[in-house]
């Protein structure tokens, strides 16, 4: 783990959302005082100079690429705009294949997390609540033919011969990560998982594995409240549930480390941007088989 990882690690389990949010801003500040250092040290790069990296390093061995991505760890070394890196992915994935993004919705930070919000304001509009995971996702989902799941959280959003499929349904799932899921769905299909400007702490496929297994999992769960949720698309309403039921142990993320090997995790830097690279079936087989044998990416407390 790397200094800054277990840093960001000690801020999450420690400090509330209001601590963090001075803390990201702090960061960010004397981040930006050292770009033109940065930039000589690291050198720069624009959307092309990414897309022939990707190519060389994860090729077109996938069906569905699953991007996670934050600009703003990609600079001062990116040279081009969030839409520029959006429009390459884009062009990566090309007509055959289906490029996804998370575009998921935490809650208003000024009332609380995603069961405070919901439970002030129980309806959720798909088209015009923001996502949360960084200007690249939010400036995918608004694209010409991009379609996205109707779940209230862990909406994700996509485009390509698969998108339909793979986002329908998401707000009847009992377990927005688990079975019936797009995280499901992406563990059947030949799909790549990639970070760019993201180390993969953001992996949500992680979670897959709790939904597969239900009460077979091997880390209790709170016995929250269910709280039900109406979702609008278009003219269009539907319900959705948030179940209340989340896994009670500190998750640990890095415990991955352990339980992958690296040629099915692979992390490295370009420019010293942070990427990654692994695959949605290689993530949930690995996680199932450690957690069988009571090994999970939980703590106990």
């Amino acid at each position: 783990m790397s200094p800054l990882e277990a840093i960001s690690g000690l801020a999450a389990r420690y400090l509330n959302q209001k601590q963090m949010l001075s803390l990201r801003s702090a960061y960010f500040t004397a981040r930006t005082k050292l770009h033109p250092v940065m930039r000589a040290i690291y050198g720069t790069f624009d959307a092309a100079a990414l897309r022939k990296h990707l190519e060389q390093k994860i090729g077109c061995d996938f069906d569905i690429l699953m991007v996670h991505t934050s600009v703003n760890h990609m600079q001062p070394m990116f040279t081009d705009t969030p839409l520029a890196l959006v429009k390459m992915l884009m062009a990566f994935c090309g007509p055959n294949k289906t490029l996804v993004m998370p575009t998921f919705y935490f809650g208003d930070p000024k009332i609380g997390g995603a069961y405070a919000t919901f439970s002030q304001r129980p309806r959720f509009d798909l088209k015009k609540v923001p996502s949360q995971m960084g200007l690249a996702t939010e400036l995918f989902r608004r694209m010409p033919g991009v379609v996205q799941s109707r779940h209230p959280v862990y909406r994700v959003a996509a485009l390509g011969p698969l998108a339909r499929e793979l986002t329908k349904g998401h707000e009847l799932t009992d377990c927005p990560n688990g079975i019936g899921s797009p995280f499901d769905f992406m563990a059947h299909h030949n799909t790549r998982i990639i970070g760019i400007g993201k180390p993969f702490q953001v992996l949500t496929q992680a979670h897959h594995v709790e939904g597969v297994m239900g009460d077979d999992f091997p880390v209790p769960r709170g016995n929250g409240a269910g709280l039900g949720i109406t979702v609008i698309d278009g003219d269009e309403e539907v319900e959705a549930r948030l179940t209340g039921t989340n896994p009670t142990w500190k998750f640990n993320i890095w415990k991955l480390r352990g339980i992958m090997s690296a040629d099915r995790l692979q992390d490295w830097q370009f420019h010293h941007v942070p990427m990654f690279a692994t695959r949605a079936a290689d993530v949930t087989a690995d996680l199932l088989e450690a957690a069988r044998r009571g090994v999970t990416l939980y703590e106990k407390p």
